[in-house]
């Protein structure tokens, strides 16, 4: 494993400047697609295992330093996104890693430009399932995010005080440690007494309805184009057993073997499986065997 010192880039993409996180290396490139909730230090720990790969991560749109980005927002906008940084970076393709949120657009940004993205690793996320007809997105966001929703309507005293809130989340708890806290700060914005998450709410209510209800983005995982492995985390957002999914989940979902692969990664819950050592440890062997294929 190997410390690696990140770079801050700007992109330039529609309404303004993209900011990207880069780990630098002289091997292929990766794009890094984090959550709905997170940022781009989400991958800081998965970095210093993925050897001498050239890591780039955005923040994605209305998120940390790109929540100036103006939307519209929602998964085609990111996918638009993740496009112009591959221009911008003059590559003709990368292989795509997405965690939760963005594993669901790597999915559609691999379903709409297979020249471009030819390989997909998807991190707890990319196969979806629909929500009843007239339920209500936010309602829907909330039972399934709760804490981190309303963590997006809080404002803190301090910068302490909005760590904590971190520290002792039952999914973190055990794992705090210097990535942890960077991937924290970078979400912290605003002056005391009154800090808060740096995430647009319009943002993550467009974000979310995509994979709950947008049918190209709960198809795009099933498209022919789409080649590449998911891998799953034992437990769920808040350490509880029951994880987002399970064999019978996976195997309710539909997914040809033959092009997506899957695995579970044991001990580990929906946010320690970007941070975990042995988490880590399986996403980099994963992404190396999926640059082999491409």
């Amino acid at each position: 494993m190997t410390t690696r010192t990140p770079e801050e880039l700007s992109v330039p993409v529609r309404g303004g400047e993209l900011a990207v996180t880069r780990w630098p290396g002289e091997g292929p490139v990766i794009i890094a697609l984090h959550g709905i909730t997170a940022n781009s230090l989400a991958f800081g720990a998965a970095a210093e295992q993925l050897g001498d790969v050239d890591l780039y991560a955005p923040d994605l749109r209305g998120r940390a330093h790109s929540a100036g980005l103006p939307g519209p927002y929602g998964v085609p906008a990111h996918v638009e996104d993740i496009v112009a940084l591959l221009d911008h970076l003059g590559l003709r393709q990368a292989l795509l890693v997405g965690h939760s949120l963005g594993a669901f657009i790597a999915a559609v940004a691999a379903a709409r430009h297979p020249d471009r993205f030819p390989r997909v690793v998807l991190v707890d996320g990319g196969l979806g399932f629909p929500i009843p007809a007239g339920a209500d997105i936010d309602e829907v966001i909330e039972s399934v995010i709760g804490p981190a929703m309303r963590r997006l309507k809080t404002t803190f005293p301090d910068r302490e005080a909005y760590l904590a809130l971190f520290r002792e989340h039952p999914s973190l708890a055990s794992h705090w440690g210097p990535l942890i806290q960077a991937y924290v700060d970078r979400d912290l914005t605003g002056e005391p007494p009154e800090m808060r998450s740096s995430c647009v709410l319009d943002a993550i209510r467009a974000d979310g309805a995509g994979p709950l209800g947008d049918p190209e983005t709960l198809d795009a995982i099933h498209q022919p184009q789409v080649r590449g492995t998911l891998l799953w985390a034992e437990r769920g957002l808040m350490n509880e057993p029951q994880g987002l999914y399970d064999e019978a989940r996976l195997a309710a979902g539909g997914l040809a073997p033959e092009r997506i692969t899957t695995h579970r990664v044991d001990d580990t819950n929906h946010y320690t499986i970007l941070f975990a050592k042995n988490a880590t440890a399986a996403l980099a062997q994963t992404v190396h065997a999926e640059l082999d294929r491409m």
